[in-house]
């Protein structure tokens, strides 16, 4: 459970088979004060399940977690049972009593009826998935059979342990890394019976199949803090190194254009199709300036939740790219599915190369960070920019859109951005922690900026408000008079991203707006834009005059630790900020 922890949850409970009856343990808020109850009630059993909850029906109490006991039955759930109202109102007329607020109950009182109706475990088990419509990863208990476990998997993801002489379920293999890497995982449709000794897996129809083994790389993913205060912080100074490593596995993708990429021939596709979720689609607006300005390839992006619902007229000659930290995000890989229907070429950019969507997709772009066990994304976010990079540059070679001299020059200019990263990182802390006092004093901040600087301020913006729970947005800067400048005031500090690149001297004017309306502006830029500007701020950030393909990845730098430092300042609980879940698998 405390593996899990990363993925955000809000309430947590155990339950064991101990003496032939069911019993369990549960608690609001984090699992230390889980771990508090079991000191004072342990429990015994050589047989249970246990759950972090994220609130979804329901308020994150002691009452509404899981697991959830109903007539000799025990369930955990992740998920979202869309039917749940419908399924309750009957059951609540056949006489079943409700002890939860949640949709997970009525999963446990499906079963128990059935088991009241004479069918066995498995064909209540088949009877109750035949019921239930939407999301969900499912473990479930039955009183009467210590010696099983019984899980089913629609959505968010499942995966099956094999250990010698004992079995493990978890709905992420990091979760199972102690204690075995050989791992099943379960797709849409499946269920399982567990025992000791093995796992019983059968399809939606309830006929048996046989799902592979992979062994997998999550033992490497025992993840500390080392000398750092948060994972967070850790993580953004692991960047530096995390690129280096993105950038050792990609540029022989640029520079070995005669190696075609597997399902994915950037020289054919017409168009391309870029969709995801949170910073992982701020991420996809940068890669959007990247192949549209250096390949001339025009690419129609949304967030996962809308692109999946607008039906976009796709042609099956283009392609598509879903980016996502987990691979497990839900409406990411619905849109996926949507797009494979449509016969485009699907391309995923993962950091779990054994997730859902990675192993859907025709070709796997890996992100290779490495563990991010901080829920606000940091190091995922700039190696999902170093592969639309490359992959922006290859798509540009391959369709003869750039010299070969402009190429070369791209490539230096990525080679140099490890060297850049941890230039800027040792240098600007000090002056980030006295930013990060001033900005805690505020309740609201605006982020502008043009070109990838705009995407780029809708991410320090995002940062801000999901760690230190300051009010932020992200505006193009041009924007501005249509609508934001209304805020300005000397209570809005202004965070203006100015690269001195061909749109500066237009971003300059946005700012002199502020400044006449007393605003506050705080400007991140080079030294040429430092030198280049007039204008009286709060504090300028100076960093080295980059490339404009790797300004985006090195101004992300500042706007990570000032989010941080304003969070630590704020006394926040940075790695695990609150409502948030790391791995969103529900819609």
């Amino acid at each position: 459970m405390k593996r899990l922890e990363y993925r955000g949850y809000d309430s947590a409970g155990v339950a064991t088979i101990t003496g032939g009856a069911l019993q369990r343990r549960r608690a609001e808020g984090k699992l230390v004060n889980l771990e508090t109850r079991l000191k004072a009630e342990p429990l015994n059993g050589s047989i249970g399940i246990a759950h972090t909850r994220w609130a979804t029906h329901g308020a994150p109490t002691e009452g509404n977690a899981h697991p959830h006991f109903t007539d000799g039955v025990a369930v955990v759930h992740n998920g979202i049972i869309e039917n749940f109202a419908e399924l309750k109102e009957e059951l609540a007329a056949a006489g079943a009593e409700f002890q939860t607020d949640t949709d997970t109950e009525v999963i446990a009182h499906l079963l128990a009826r059935h088991r009241q109706e004479g069918m066995g475990r498995g064909e209540a088990m088949h009877a109750m998935l035949k019921r239930v419509k939407g999301a969900y990863a499912l473990a479930i208990l039955f009183e009467d059979d210590p010696s099983s476990i019984m899980a089913a998997r629609n959505g968010p993801p499942l995966a099956i342990g094999h250990g010698d002489g004992e079995m493990f379920l978890a709905s992420d293999a990091i979760a199972l890394a102690p204690f075995t890497n050989e791992v099943t995982y379960l797709i849409d449709g499946d269920w399982a019976v567990i025992g000791k000794g093995g796992a019983d897996i059968f399809d939606f129809d309830g006929y048996p199949v046989e799902r592979p083994r992979h062994t997998s790389m999550a033992t490497a993913y025992l993840a500390n803090k080392g000398k750092h205060r948060h994972f967070m912080e850790k993580e953004i100074y692991e960047q530096p190194e995390a690129i280096a490593y993105v950038l050792a596995n990609y540029i022989s993708l640029i520079e070995n254009p005669a190696d075609p990429i597997p399902s994915f021939d950037f020289a054919s596709i017409p168009s391309l199709a870029i969709s995801a979720c949170g910073t992982a689609y701020l991420a996809g607006l940068i890669g959007k300036y990247w192949f549209e300005h250096y390949a001339r390839l025009p690419v129609e992006i949304d967030v996962a939740s809308e692109f999946r619902y607008r039906e976009i007229p796709l042609s099956p000659q283009s392609a598509a790219l879903f980016i996502s930290q987990s691979g497990e995000t839900a409406d990411t890989l619905a849109s996926l599915r949507y797009c494979k229907k449509l016969g485009l070429k699907i391309g995923a950019i993962v950091n779990a190369a054994e997730s859902s969507i990675a192993r859907e997709a025709d070709a796997v772009f890996p992100i290779l960070a490495g563990p991010e066990i901080g829920v606000a994304s940091t190091k995922a976010f700039t190696c999902q920019l170093a592969v639309l990079a490359a992959l922006a540059i290859s798509a540009a070679r391959t369709r003869g859109t750039v010299t070969e001299n402009e190429v070369q020059a791209l490539v230096r200019s990525l080679a140099e951005m490890p060297r850049i990263m941890g230039q800027v990182l040792n240098s600007i802390q000090p002056q980030i922690e006295l930013l990060a006092r001033e900005l805690s004093k505020y309740r609201d901040a605006l982020y502008l900026g043009r070109g990838t600087s705009f995407p780029l301020a809708m991410e320090g913006a995002l940062k801000l408000k999901e760690i230190s729970y300051i009010h932020a947005e992200g505006y193009a800067a041009g924007e501005l008079k249509h609508g934001p400048i209304a805020l300005i005031d000397k209570d809005m500090p202004v965070i203006v991203i100015a690269p001195f690149d061909r749109f500066f001297n237009k971003t300059v004017s946005n700012m002199e707006e502020v400044a006449a309306r007393g605003g506050r502006v705080i400007l991140v830029t080079d030294e040429k834009g430092a030198t280049a500007s007039k204008l009286d701020t709060m504090h300028t950030i100076v960093l080295p005059a980059v490339d404009e393909i790797i300004a985006p990845m090195i101004f992300s730098l500042p706007i990570q630790l000032l989010a941080y430092h304003t969070a630590v300042f704020m006394g926040t609980d940075v790695d695990q900020p609150r409502n948030l879940a790391k791995s969103v698998t529900v819609e």
